[in-house]
């Protein structure tokens, strides 16, 4: 990912800005104007929707906490803070780094994909395409990290009373594995999987449930402030999720 960022902000002087009229026409249907070249603070749209509910599923690393621990030496709540801590702020320089340049490189017409516009406008270019190799190599070895907890959960949703059974392994390991290859091929752009998981999924894991379970266990006053944060912090997940959520159903209702 260190790679993938690097190549980003390298491409960013690679590509013209306007584009190329040749480029325009076939790929990005935009004007050969400067005013396509500056920078925008903040630009809304109908994409907006997806933006948080992404930005969620990035940072959803739950199912890797115990897996981490259990390889710490002297594993400690403390050290497992501190390993979290150091690879949350790494992953969010690469993200920030990754989508600046990007959308410096493209600006308005950057896509949901960012390998997509580079593949458009640089259609041979061995760079591009040994990242891309680089993200599926760093995909598969990631599968098994995110696969492990799901089929626990399955197993103990669905066979908890049952003692351990193969058959019941393969099994789940095959449907779950068969879903993920199905939405691979059907689904038509990845940004509505990250949408609907971000803003269902992973905004209830990072934001509603610690909220929820730290004004649940927690014995201070309601009105401390730790008990206020974990409040707002509750109704701040509850409002985004389903507002995001909303949005994006909208959006597919009227692209149809």
């Amino acid at each position: 990912m260190v790679f993938f960022a690097l190549v980003i902000v390298i491409k960013k002087w690679s590509i013209p800005c306007p584009l190329t009229l040749n480029c325009i026409e076939h790929y990005f249907q935009i004007s050969n104007a400067t005013d396509d070249c500056k920078p925008k603070l903040f630009h809304f749209s109908k994409e907006s929707a997806y933006a948080i509910p992404t930005m969620a599923f990035s940072f959803l690393c739950h199912t890797s906490v115990l897996p981490i621990y259990c390889e710490l030496q002297r594993s400690s709540r403390k050290r497992m803070q501190n390993v979290s801590n150091i690879a949350i702020v790494f992953s969010f320089l690469i993200y920030f780094i990754s989508a600046l340049f990007g959308y410096l490189t493209f600006y308005g017409k950057v896509t949901s994909d960012i390998l997509q516009d580079y593949s458009k406008y640089l259609p041979h270019d061995v760079v591009v395409r040994t990242v891309k190799l680089c993200i599926l190599f760093a995909v598969l070895l990631t599968v098994p990290l995110i696969h492990f907890p799901a089929r626990k959960a399955l197993m103990m949703m669905f066979f908890s009373n049952f003692p351990f059974s193969w058959i019941h392994h393969f099994l789940i390991t095959l449907a779950v594995n068969i879903i993920i290859v199905l939405l691979a091929i059907y689904v038509p752009d990845i940004k509505h999987v990250f949408g609907v998981v971000g803003s269902s999924t992973s905004t209830c894991l990072i934001f509603v449930f610690p909220g929820l379970f730290y004004l649940k266990l927690s014995r201070e006053d309601f009105l401390s402030w730790k008990k206020l944060g974990a409040f707002i912090l509750l109704i701040f997940g509850i409002l985004v999720g389903n507002f995001s959520l909303a949005l994006i159903i909208f959006n597919w209702i009227n692209n149809k």
